[in-house]
């Protein structure tokens, strides 16, 4: 938390749970898009998209996965506000990404989750959280 910002401890199990939710979830995701335990991650590839992406769908989910692990990553760091606001924005793409491959109720679900991420930004922010670390002074 930056220095001298008001704090709240009734929000420090909020902010946790947040954080490790919006943390691990991209995470395990981003994994499972190597592994495909969960789903087979490209049905959700709408097929124009697969026409103009000049990666098979099975390696660009992968690519897909190395970026949601580095955006949770980001979250559990130092940099949560960052991160948060990056997998909130990561979230509405992915769910008109889905939507236009039509599934919908996955994208209203993704949208849902964007501003959840949303909220745990915001709630870094009010924590005193910037978006890059603070430099420390060289007197």
């Amino acid at each position: 938390m930056a220095h001298g910002s008001a704090h709240d401890a009734r929000l420090d199990g909020i902010y946790l749970a947040l954080k490790l939710g919006y943390g691990l979830v991209p995470i395990a995701a981003g994994a499972d898009k190597f592994l495909n335990l969960l789903t087979d991650w490209t049905k959700y590839l709408p097929k124009f998209a697969t026409s103009i992406v000049p990666l098979e769908p099975g390696r660009f989910m992968m690519a897909v996965g190395v970026i949601e692990i580095i955006a949770g990553v980001v979250v559990l760091s130092t940099l949560t506000r960052l991160g948060a606001a990056v997998v909130a924005a990561w979230l509405v793409l992915i769910a008109g990404n889905v939507a236009l491959a039509g599934f919908l109720d996955i994208a209203v679900r993704d949208l849902v989750m964007a501003l959840g991420a949303f909220t745990l930004a915001t709630l870094a922010a009010v924590r005193g959280d910037g978006w890059l670390p603070a430099r420390a002074s060289h007197a």
